[in-house]
Formats: structure tokens, C-alpha cells, sequence
């Protein structure tokens, strides 16, 4: 398997964790119950491990742009989805320039490791 594609899976699986974990954080009432704070916990500390695993080949500020900006938008669909929160136009317009940025950086940029 190409050292690049398992990178890139280990920046996936740190993106999952931290959607997860901001989820959790959501459902921990302000740390108020225990099971969704130690997982929220959890979470945060594996998606910070799976990125150190992502930085081996993926420079930091390719990778911090990427885990960024997916997790603002899956975020917010969580948000969303199972939050039932509303996003307005502005916020909508905010995140559409966030996937912008990441989208040029990945694509323009001669940072970014192919």
C-alpha cells in the first residue's frame, strides 16, 4: 500500500475522531456526564495520534488545513442532522470559503505531498 494512501487514511481516521469527539463534547453537558466526557476524552486524544501518524508524510499545515476544514463541515452537518441546529446564510458562505481554502491549497499548491 503507498506510504501516501496511508497517510491520508490516518488523516481520515483523525477527522472521525474529532467529529466524534466534538459530538461527544456536545453531549457531555459541560462535563456534567461522565461517559460522554471520558469518550469526547478519548476521541480527542486518538484523533491528535492519528494525525501525528498523518504528519510522518503530510506536511502540518497541508494536513492541519484538510482535518480542519472537513471537520468544520461535518460538524456542522452533525450539527445539523442530529442536533437539529440551523445554519444561516452567513455561516454557510464562512464554511463554503473554508472547503475554498482547502481545495486550493490541495490542489494549487506545490506544499501539498502527492
Amino acid at each position: 500500500m503507498s506510504p501516501s494512501l496511508v497517510a491520508y487514511g490516518f488523516l481520515a481516521l483523525a477527522i472521525i475522531c474529532e467529529v466524534t469527539g466534538s459530538s461527544l463534547l456536545q453531549k457531555s453537558e459541560q462535563f456534567s456526564r461522565l461517559m460522554p466526557t471520558l469518550a469526547m476524552a478519548l476521541c480527542f486524544v486518538a484523533a491528535l495520534f492519528f494525525l501525528s501518524q498523518a504528519l510522518k508524510l503530510i506536511p502540518l499545515g497541508v494536513a492541519y488545513a484538510i482535518w480542519a476544514g472537513l471537520g468544520i463541515v461535518l460538524t456542522s452537518l452533525v450539527s445539523v442532522f442530529v442536533f437539529r441546529f440551523t445554519l444561516d446564510a452567513a455561516a454557510l458562505v464562512g464554511i463554503a470559503l473554508i472547503v475554498s481554502g482547502v481545495v486550493v491549497m490541495n490542489v494549487f499548491s506545490n506544499s501539498v505531498a502527492h
